[in-house]
Parts: structure tokens; C-alpha cells; sequence
């Protein structure tokens, strides 16, 4: 999160600072452009994945459906070793909520969407998923700071639905799983759309 969309990578200044050779940082560089974290340009260099209004555009327009994929296919396929893993990460994602620690907060968010698409067992959708995390993350670390009530009351129904998604999986319910699906878009959207989307960016209702 220290980085800019957009930004450059100097891969000499990256060698100085880690001191290592320009081998491992274009290993390294290869690894993340593969996981969709930035840009390798012929000729012109790494860039941080750029976060442009068409970016947006189709986070927004495909985020709902691969979602409430993953949800349906979770509840499937879930073990009890992965359901206690997104019991402990909630127990992380609430208590950064409490002490308002807006890092952590982005990462055990992230970390309870990616195990619910490990739940799913999917090779085609999880991909597709961890695409999504990324830029859902990056975008996170703008709307998960508390600024007032109305923020913090929205945090709180985060919670609440992340404590929903696990009662809904353990008890097999999938319905429950979709439905909680699209509220816990439909709030993240709105969050999403108060700091950073562009006027005109909506939600189509997949459901």
C-alpha cells in the first residue's frame, strides 16, 4: 500500500535498497505481474497496475458475480479446517476494527474473501478472485478508515456479515450465503462510491 497506481519501479534503486542483484528483482517482478500486481512494459519498465476509470468500471461490473460464485461453490466444498481458518481471520478482521487499524483491517478482510474462494476448490474462478482481492484491497485502504458515525456504523455491519457467512457456510446453507453475498457488495459498493468512483459507476444487480 505504499505505492501509487501508476507508480514506476526503478529495479537499480530496488537493488540498492534490498541489496540483492537485478535478477531476483526481475524474478520477483515476473511473480507479481502474473499475480496482477503490476505492469511489465517493453522498454519502458515496471508499473504499479494503474487503477483508471475503466478498471473501475469493470471491477464494479464483475466483483458481484464472481463473489457470489465463489459463495455458492464455498458452501459446497468447504472443509472444517478452512471454516475454522475464517473464524481465527474474523477474530483478527474484528479486532482491527476495534482499535481502527486500517492496514490490518484491509488485510484480514482480504485474507477472509481469499479463504472463502479456497473453499470454493475452483481453478477457474480463484484466479479471478485473487485479481479481484487485489484491487479490492487497494481500494479498502481508502474506505476502511472510520471518519464518523455513519462509517463506523458501516464497519460494524461488515462484521456482522463476515459473523454471517460463517454461520450461513457451517449450516450449508447457500441461499443465505448469495443473499449476505450481495449486501455485503451493496455496502462495500457504497463505500467504494463515496471516495473514489467516478459519478455514473453503478452495481448491475447480477442476483
Amino acid at each position: 500500500m505504499e505505492l501509487e497506481p501508476d507508480a514506476d519501479l526503478d529495479e537499480m534503486v530496488l537493488c540498492e535498497r534490498y541489496g540483492i542483484s537485478r535478477t531476483p528483482v526481475r524474478e520477483t517482478f515476473r511473480r507479481l505481474a502474473g499475480e496482477g500486481y503490476i505492469d511489465i512494459r517493453e522498454n519502458r519498465g515496471a508499473r504499479v497496475i494503474p487503477m483508471n476509470h475503466s478498471t473501475l468500471r469493470n471491477f464494479f461490473l464483475v466483483a458481484p458475480m464472481i463473489y457470489a460464485a465463489i459463495g455458492r461453490l464455498a458452501v459446497q466444498n468447504f472443509t472444517k479446517r478452512q471454516l475454522s481458518a475464517l473464524r481465527d481471520t474474523q477474530e483478527l478482521f474484528r479486532a482491527a476494527t476495534v482499535t481502527d487499524d486500517a492496514p490490518a483491517m484491509v488485510l484480514e478482510n482480504n485474507r477472509f474473501h481469499e479463504i472463502m474462494g479456497e473453499m470454493s476448490q475452483n481453478v477457474y474462478l480463484r484466479p479471478s478472485l485473487g485479481r479481484l482481492l487485489i484491487d479490492h484491497a487497494r481500494i479498502g485502504h481508502t474506505f476502511f478508515r472510520p471518519r464518523n458515525a455513519d462509517m463506523r456504523e458501516r464497519l460494524n455491519r461488515a462484521v456482522k456479515h463476515h459473523d454471517g457467512f460463517i454461520e450461513a457456510i457451517g449450516a450449508h446453507d447457500e441461499d443465505a450465503v448469495v443473499d449476505l453475498v450481495f449486501e455485503h457488495w451493496e455496502l462495500s459498493r457504497e463505500n467504494m462510491e463515496m471516495f473514489i468512483a467516478p459519478q455514473g459507476l453503478k452495481a448491475v444487480d447480477f442476483h
